[in-house]
């Protein structure tokens, strides 16, 4: 599997943080979220990954070299000035992806989510990773059938889409490299019915706050493992 880690965003919410250093790069537990993606990744079986930089981007070029650290082949994605958004900057390193289904995971999530269990050629367009509603965002994303078909609406609880997916090139196609959000595709994908999902209950984060990145931290710093709950 070759991979994608969006790591471009300014990260205006977790400011002063990221006013020099690259969300990406933030550290819990002693490790930054970008060193615990790329270590899952390669755990997983994938050699090839392609991060997306913009803000600060010689930070992330310093911090991974080639790659070599993860046992990985590295390449960077330099989006200038302006970030992309999510959907532009996968459409810009599709050459890099190549052909078949690749997995992508936001820069600024963190969690135990096992890649292996992850399609490596879904059914539809795509498999997004979905979990428990947090918090800050309780009404969810998307219904998951008993069919693992990914809905934009149906019965029973919704739930958050984790940043966490694998998708078909095909997904993208016919679109041109701009800023444009992930969101609007995958949910024009759900209501022809070519997306499937997985839930995980494990942990997962999403790093929107320096309130949630200290919580976070200091639950791995003690050896803790944090519950969705927790987040």
């Amino acid at each position: 599997m070759n991979a994608m880690i969006l790591a471009a965003g300014r990260g205006e919410r977790m400011r002063p943080l990221t006013d020099h250093c690259p969300k990406p790069l933030l550290t819990v537990g002693g490790r930054t979220l970008l060193d615990w993606h790329l270590a899952r990744l390669a755990d997983a079986g994938c050699r090839r990954v392609v991060i997306n930089v913009a803000w600060l981007g010689q930070r992330i070029r310093d911090f991974v070299g080639d790659g070599s650290a993860w046992g990985l082949e590295v390449l960077i994605s330099d989006e200038g000035d302006q970030a992309l958004e999510t959907a532009g900057g996968i459409i810009r390193a599709l050459p890099w992806l190549g052909p078949h289904p690749f997995w992508v995971v936001n820069g600024d999530v963190w969690s135990d989510f096992d890649f292996r269990t992850l399609s490596s050629a879904p059914e539809g367009l795509a498999e997004l990773v979905l979990v428990e509603n947090p918090s800050h965002h309780p009404h969810g994303d998307f219904h998951l059938d008993a069919a693992s078909s990914v809905r934009t609406e149906g019965s029973g609880q919704r739930l958050t889409f984790a940043g966490i997916g694998c998708y078909r090139p095909d997904l993208f196609a016919g679109q041109r490299t701009a800023h444009a959000p992930l969101g609007p595709l995958l949910k024009r994908a759900a209501d022809r019915r070519q997306l499937t999902g997985v839930q995980h209950t494990g942990a997962w984060f999403d790093i929107g706050t320096p309130a949630r990145l200290a919580r976070l931290d200091g639950w791995l710093s003690a050896g803790q493992v944090p519950s969705a709950a927790d987040e």
